[in-house]
């Protein structure tokens, strides 16, 4: 059995949600996360956790608010010192074998300190570690905001890439991509076609999604995430967020509306379920996804401020191509992945492709 410190983002459940399946699946070895107050709830239940700052994202009107979100993290860099003591004394008491992370910046820097490999674990790193073909308006954003992945949560010496496209990986680095990791709840749902819309907003809302529902389609359509939780307007149901009721909307829906998410797009496609995405303009890995999305296949992208009722239309009319198309991809890398942090935790490096 060997000891691993895992470093988790907050932002979001996804990063949570990825960890928390992965210890469940390598419960010989003995875990301890590093997790922002966001993560706790999914974590703290089952493993034990310490809490460190997170450096995450502040979304408002469905963009991000670059100047809160500066706000955010200034003072936490300014005290990064006093951050990265604090994991290495957990480093000194827990006495790991190895470290992971999940977009977390302590404990990445806290390892190189201590002398400890750390696997990179993650799909934000698809966008630094991996060579693309972006159309020339994405070139810009892809450098700037790709500073973010490239330096702030800079790659580690091994780093494993979740993701369900995959672009060559550059060879300056030592990374692989793999499919993405599953929940366990996922693996065990029956997909179906009930005729009904599963739509998610994850980080920010828009109040234009709500009238394009009611003119595009007459189809329900359930919204999670979105700043209203119960009641119905038409067509549009406003949900609660709960595990067990979207797993079970999204079991037997027609097909996903979502922001520009990796976790639920996955989910979907593993599903069957076409995905209509619409990303954050300011978010640029959001942006990768419904690319390859719309590459792949799999589904559209579009612009949440631009909708009108012909999207959808032209959407649903592509559904049979994109069910033809979904059917014959690679949505659930479990096994692969394990397999690939149990050589890590045993070499202290990933294997090299073969």
């Amino acid at each position: 059995m060997a000891r691993v410190l895992y470093g988790i983002h907050g932002t979001g459940h996804g990063h949570a949600m990825r960890g928390l399946t992965i210890a469940r699946r390598l419960a010989g070895h003995d875990f301890l996360f590093v997790a922002p107050d966001d993560a706790l709830e999914v974590l703290k239940p089952e493993f034990p956790v310490c809490t460190a700052p997170n450096l995450g994202t502040v979304f408002k009107n469905y963009k991000v608010d670059m100047w809160a979100t500066v706000a955010r993290a200034l003072p936490i860099l300014l005290r990064r010192e006093r951050h990265i003591r604090d994991v290495l004394r957990i480093i000194e008491e827990f006495k790991p074998d190895v470290c992971m992370t999940d977009l977390e910046y302590f404990v990445p820097r806290a390892a190189e300190r201590a002398g400890l490999p750390c696997l990179t674990l993650d799909h934000q790193h698809i966008i630094t570690c991996c060579r693309h073909n972006l159309p020339p308006g994405m070139w810009v954003d892809a450098f700037v905001q790709g500073i973010t992945p490239r330096w702030l949560f800079r790659p580690t010496s091994d780093n494993l890439i979740i993701s369900f496209y995959a672009p060559p990986v550059l060879s300056r680095y030592r990374a692989r991509v793999a499919p993405p990791i599953l929940r366990e709840s996922v693996l065990a749902l029956s997909p179906r076609d009930e005729g009904h819309i599963v739509v998610y907003q994850s980080n920010s809302t828009h109040d234009n999604l709500v009238e394009f529902l009611q003119k595009a389609t007459e189809r329900p359509a359930y919204v999670f995430g979105f700043h209203r939780s119960h009641g119905r307007e038409g067509n549009v149901i406003f949900m609660e967020k709960s595990e067990e009721g979207f797993l079970r909307l999204l079991e037997g829906c027609a097909y996903v509306i979502q922001g520009g998410s990796h976790t639920l797009m996955s989910e979907a496609l593993y599903l069957g379920k076409p995905v209509l995405s619409l990303p954050l303009g300011s978010m640029v890995e959001q942006r990768f996804n419904a690319l390859y999305l719309e590459r792949l296949n799999y589904g559209m992208q579009a612009d949440i401020g631009r909708l009108t009722p012909e999207t959808l239309r032209i959407f649903e009319s592509r559904l049979p191509a994109y069910r033809a198309a979904i059917a014959s991809g690679l949505f659930c890398g479990n096994e692969r992945v394990f397999g690939l942090i149990e050589a890590f935790i045993k070499e202290g490096a990933l294997p090299l492709e073969v």
